[in-house]
C-alpha cells in the first residue's frame, strides 16, 4: 500500500503540467487502474484550481518577465480563440487535454472571462473523461502497442 502511494505521488507533480503523463506513468509504474485515474484527475484539477483562482497573481508576480517576451498573436493563441468562438467553455475543456494542457485551457478560459465555478465543473468532467479513456486504452492495449521502455516491469 505504501509503495503504491509513493509511486502515485511521484506522478502527481508532472501530471499537473501535462495530462497524458498521468496515465502513462501510472501504467508504467504498475499502479492499479483506479489509482491511476484518481491521481490523474486530482493532479489535473490541482493545476486547474491553482490557475483559476490564482492565475492573475501568478501571471503578474511570477511569470511577468517570461510573458513580456512572448508574441501577442501566435498560431496556438489563434487556435484557442477559434475554439472559444465555435464551442465555448465546453469545447475548450474538452479539447484541453488533447491540444493544450489543463492549465493552458484554464488560463484561456479565465482570460476569456468564463466564471470560475463553470471552469471547474467543465474541467473536472473533461479530466474524468480523458483519465478514464486514456487509462482504459493503456491498460487494455499497452502491452501490444507501447514500446518496450514504457511497459511495466
Amino acid at each position: 500500500m505504501t509503495d503504491e502511494l509513493l509511486k502515485a505521488l511521484a506522478i502527481f507533480v508532472p501530471t499537473i503540467f501535462k495530462f497524458v503523463i498521468g496515465p502513462l506513468a501510472g501504467y508504467r509504474a504498475g499502479l492499479n487502474f483506479l489509482t491511476t485515474v484518481i491521481m490523474t484527475v486530482t493532479a489535473s484539477m490541482t493545476g486547474v484550481i491553482a490557475f483559476a483562482y490564482f492565475g492573475n497573481w501568478i501571471r503578474t508576480n511570477l511569470l511577468k518577465y517570461w510573458l513580456r517576451r512572448q508574441k501577442k498573436f501566435t498560431p496556438r493563441k489563434r487556435r484557442m480563440v477559434m475554439v472559444w468562438k465555435k464551442f465555448g467553455l465546453a469545447g475548450l475543456a474538452l479539447l484541453g487535454p488533447l491540444l493544450l494542457t489543463p492549465i493552458g485551457s484554464t488560463i484561456a478560459a479565465v482570460s476569456f472571462g468564463a466564471p470560475k465555478e463553470r471552469i471547474l465543473v467543465y474541467m473536472f468532467a473533461s479530466s474524468v473523461f480523458f483519465a478514464f479513456l486514456f487509462s482504459i486504452l493503456l491498460y487494455t492495449f499497452g502491452e501490444t502497442v507501447l514500446p518496450e521502455f514504457l511497459r511495466p516491469d
